[in-house]
């Protein structure tokens, strides 16, 4: 289980979310909802390790993040940001193969135990067939999907992933997620993301956050948070102009 408790995050000393407390459960999916500059982003920077709280908890099945070395938490949380790793001159294997470093040791070699991890990292998200490719030179459908093995190989408890199905198109969208949903089943992996698309929020999330200003304004049910009632209110979006998109 992971455990926020009232975790304010930032940069220096400016403030971007305020407060935020949730639970998640393994096989569960918490996903953030908000527009651009609500502090998604920040928020799971902060979870990710890549910048500290300002105050507040993070817990890990009851144990504070705080009193975990780097390379614990490590094995324990993967991400997949906006952010992507060098990948000049590497094929896909290569790349997803640097999700293991938490367990190789300073000179990065793969041992069996992590050559099995990756294999059945690519197993479950389809990318075999890309395993000789440079990076570089796939589409973003398949980019997301060796970024996601590269975070699934580490065998975390926590999978962070930040607007994942972006720039991708239908096909990718669905495919993804459902790759995601599937995951989380078989691997009982706590997952939280942020999603601009509420539609795939409603049907793939087990709870919705909306964040606004840094603030969570609802946690709970997509079923309750993600109908016209707070979408056009969290969204300032007048109801004219939703039923003109949405009907």
């Amino acid at each position: 289980m992971l455990e926020i408790k009232n975790i304010c995050a930032g940069y220096g000393k400016r403030e971007i979310t305020h407060d935020i407390s949730f639970t998640v459960q393994g096989g569960e999916i918490l996903t953030f909802i908000g527009q651009n500059g609500s502090g998604k982003s920040t928020l799971l920077k902060t979870l990710a390790g890549q910048i500290p709280p300002l105050s507040g908890e993070m817990l890990i099945d009851g144990e504070s993040v705080s009193e975990m070395s780097r390379n614990d938490f490590a094995k324990r949380v993967s991400a997949m940001l906006t952010d992507r790793p060098r990948t000049d001159m590497m094929n896909c294997r290569e790349v997803i193969e640097t999700g293991r470093y938490p367990y190789t040791g300073t000179f990065g070699l793969l041992g069996d135990t992590d050559k099995k991890a990756v294999a059945e990292a690519m197993r479950l998200t389809d990318t075999e067939e890309l395993a000789d490719c440079f990076f570089t030179e796939i589409s973003d459908g398949q980019k997301q999907r060796v970024m996601l093995a590269r975070a699934v190989c580490r065998e975390p408890k926590i999978l962070l992933l930040d607007e994942p199905t972006s720039f991708l198109d239908i096909h990718y969208k669905l495919t993804f997620l459902d790759m995601l949903d599937n995951l989380r089943r078989e691997r009982n992996i706590a997952v939280i993301m942020s999603l601009h698309e509420t539609e795939l929020a409603e049907k793939i999330s087990d709870t919705v956050m909306l964040l606004k200003n840094g603030k969570c304004t609802g946690i709970g049910k997509p079923t309750e948070l993600l109908d016209r009632r707070s979408l056009t209110k969290h969204f300032d979006i007048s109801d004219e102009l939703y039923e003109k998109y949405h009907g």
